[in-house]
């Protein structure tokens, strides 16, 4: 369970807030406001805030006076301009803000999006909740034989059970001792920003992440990715729905020109162009070693998504 009855009210209460405003406003985005999408066995994403829309990207990127007069689809081929061309400043104009529960293993992997605003859970201030995250059984996979930071074939379910016998373990007792280290009465009153040290990577923290929708767009551009950690992806993808939610025609041009597509270097076209001419290419021949050979006709090969 990710949240408290008692938090699920206080949600619940502050999403019966209503204030009069002069800004643009999402229907769609206002819908989802604060409700916590739940992710993983504990974790939960949710929208706090968020400013600009659609409109607001095309606004700045005419350096206009208003909203505009000009038609829908007029302003969504600006958009997938801006998109194709890269240029990003206008959706910087755009920003909003999460609040994320996640395992700390995961939360180490996102705080590498560095071009944004993180507030996080003091564990030097606050005890962290007994929460860990434990795989389902059908992502207990042995280490990838081709690639070094992947997954390979699932365990058994018998080796599956014992590794999550193992991990839930180890989490367990991890928090029993912290607890006892920091119990003034019972255990050593231990300073809390030392006892938090020997808690398992599973553990769940929190925090607020605030970005723009540029820098958002790249972080989906990479978690969604197949070849992305599970457990980070899980987060992406319910971001990806509020992303359509909020600007949907900023969010079709991304997974047009952005999820959609694919990068090939000078000497992968040379390659490619001698194909459509025709000529039979062979990796020897091409110029390519043999890892920029093998993505170049994975690619090929491969349906986007």
């Amino acid at each position: 369970m990710s949240l408290t009855e008692a938090q699920r009210a206080e949600i619940a209460a502050h999403g019966q807030e209503t204030f009069s405003t002069r800004r643009p406003t999402v229907a769609a985005l206002e819908a989802m406001l604060y409700a916590p999408q739940e992710v993983l066995d504990h974790g939960f994403l949710r929208v706090i805030d968020y400013m600009g829309d659609d409109a607001a990207i095309v606004q700045a990127a005419r350096v206009s006076y208003g909203r505009g007069t000009r038609k829908v689809s007029e302003d969504a081929g600006l958009i997938r301009y801006l998109m194709r061309h890269r240029h990003s400043s206008p959706f910087e104009m755009c920003e909003i803000k999460f609040h994320v529960k996640l395992p700390i293993f995961v939360a180490r992997q996102w705080i590498r999006h560095r071009m944004a605003s993180v507030n996080e859970y003091s564990a030097r201030y606050s005890i962290l909740d007994s929460e860990f995250y434990l795989p389902d059984p059908a992502h207990m996979a042995a280490q990838s034989e081709v690639n070094r930071q992947g997954r390979g074939e699932i365990l058994a379910p018998e080796a599956a059970a014992e590794v999550l016998d193992i991990l839930r373990e180890d989490a367990m007792r991890t928090y029993r001792d912290y607890e006892r280290m920091l119990d003034g009465e019972n255990g050593y009153g231990l300073a809390r920003e030392l006892g938090r040290i020997n808690l398992t990577l599973n553990t769940y923290t929190q925090w607020y992440w605030k970005i723009d929708l540029h820098n958002l767009m790249h972080f989906l551009a990479l978690r969604i990715d197949p070849h992305a950690q599970y457990e980070i992806r899980v987060y992406a993808e319910a971001m990806l729905k509020i992303l359509h939610a909020w600007v949907p025609t900023t969010a079709a041009a991304f997974e047009e020109y952005r999820r959609g597509a694919v990068t090939f270097s000078a000497s992968m076209m040379a390659v490619v162009r001698r194909m459509l001419a025709g000529e039979i290419v062979e990796q020897a021949g091409s110029g390519l070693s043999r890892r920029e050979w093998d993505e170049m006709m994975a690619t090929l090969q491969t349906p986007t998504p």
